[in-house]
């Protein structure tokens, strides 16, 4: 790249960051009002995040959602979550029906077991209390995934209505609970056969919506369990499944109230509105196809610091699932990385809106139609090979906003003995 282009792309960058004063909720929001001017008419919007566990994503996405709900009317966190088990969440945040530590273990993933979620999840108990129904906040998962809470109320429904029916739920359904996507591959379908066939029977034998809506959800956790991870055609991937069914969650939530504004928690890979390749579609393309302009991307970045995730081997555990959730330390990637960019151009943390980039110079309009590479981890990294793990990202078509944080810590865990204690109503 010619001198003369790095200096515009450098000073483009650098002109049009715009700051973040502060990255914890309960902030003054004044830093926050150009997001506001950006996101008008935009009805859902997605906060990313390239890790899953990073304390600082998790507390700018807390301090967002606040800005989101009380300066943009914004009422529903929809987050990629345990669909099944979120319900006992919004209880909690609407009416203060248990507590907040069991609700958020209850979700299912490590990920969210973490004292920064509890607080947003307190704070949106705060925010609903003395509020009327319609004037509230909700939480909803948009994963089928960790369907355990739908096990049981399709469970207890059969018991006291049709319980010569239970045999044959629990050994067809029974394994669902926590199982992984792609675990028990089956060409046959079976389980998505048998719970095509329950919802009907439930529906015969009087069935609430409630009981329905789970064993839909039923439906859609043991068409991911029972996918192959690998297909000739790229959109039948239990991948791509996956996030054909969250971005149908998000339709869905918007279907119900044609006013309602959304904000989306979710991984930046599944957020992107595109991608290099057609046959790849993330949840986002699907809501850009559906929302047009009203959806947008914003993507969350780091510099350097440390994160939490789960080793992969090599390692002296016997599994490529299990090894320990732990810190992983990370510099932020070289010049040569979006990261050491944005760090050159703006130190500070800040964000870009790239919807501004219509009226970028000519070479950082080149420079943005040319794949771009950043860091993106999930919820498991290989051992030692994650330090050098890049994403190619064309920043204008995947997404339209971008969150520079300097520096990462890891998420931080909630104690197990005291989550332990709560569920089992210590």
């Amino acid at each position: 790249m010619a001198t003369e282009s790095l200096a515009e792309i450098q000073q483009w960058l650098s002109s049009t960051a715009r700051p973040l004063t502060s990255l914890v909720a309960g902030s003054a929001a004044e830093d926050l009002a150009p997001l506001g001017e950006a996101l008008a008419g935009v009805r859902v919007v997605g906060l990313g995040e390239a890790t899953h566990g990073t304390r600082e994503f998790f507390q700018l996405k807390h301090r967002l959602f606040e800005y989101l709900v009380t300066e943009l009317g914004y009422s529903v966190l929809a987050t990629e979550a345990s669909e099944s088990a979120a319900p006992a969440v919004d209880a909690y945040v609407r009416d203060g029906v248990g507590d907040a530590t069991t609700v958020v273990a209850g979700l299912g993933f490590w990920t969210w077991r973490t004292e920064e979620v509890v607080a947003l999840v307190e704070w949106m108990r705060a925010y609903n209390t003395g509020r009327a129904a319609a004037d509230q906040v909700g939480f909803v998962g948009i994963d089928p995934q960790r369907c355990a809470a739908s096990v049981s109320a399709v469970r207890e429904f059969l018991s006291a209505s049709v319980p010569d029916r239970l045999a044959a739920f629990d050994e067809g359904f029974g394994s669902l609970s926590d199982a992984q996507p792609g675990s028990a591959p089956d060409k046959d379908r079976l389980v998505v056969r048998e719970a095509q066939q329950l919802i009907p029977f439930l529906e015969a034998k009087g069935a609430s919506a409630e009981v329905l809506r789970h064993a839909r959800i039923l439906e859609r956790a043991g068409d991911l369990v029972s996918r192959a991870k690998e297909n000739k055609d790229p959109a039948e991937t239990l991948f791509a499944v996956r996030d054909t069914y969250m971005a149908e969650a998000i339709g869905r939530l918007a279907d119900e109230d044609p006013k309602r504004r959304i904000a989306v928690w979710a991984h930046n890979g599944h957020l992107a509105a595109s991608r290099q390749s057609a046959e790849l579609r993330p949840m986002g393309q699907h809501l850009r196809e559906r929302f047009g302009a009203e959806y947008y991307a914003l993507a969350l970045l780091f510099g350097s610091g440390a994160f939490r995730a789960r080793r992969l081997r090599p390692g002296p555990w016997p599994g490529p699932m299990d090894g320990p959730v732990i810190a992983n330390n990370i510099d932020r990637g070289g010049f040569n990385a979006l990261e050491g960019q944005l760090a050159a151009a703006t130190p500070g943390d800040h964000w870009l809106n790239l919807r501004d980039a219509d009226a970028a110079p000519d070479a950082v309009k080149r420079w943005l139609a040319e794949p771009q590479m950043f860091r993106s981890f999930g919820a498991y990294v290989q051992r030692w090979t994650y330090r050098m793990q890049f994403a190619p990202t064309l920043l204008t078509r995947e997404y339209d906003g971008l969150v520079y944080v300097a520096t990462s810590t890891p998420s931080v865990p909630l104690p197990e003995k005291e989550t332990a204690a709560k569920s089992a109503g210590g």
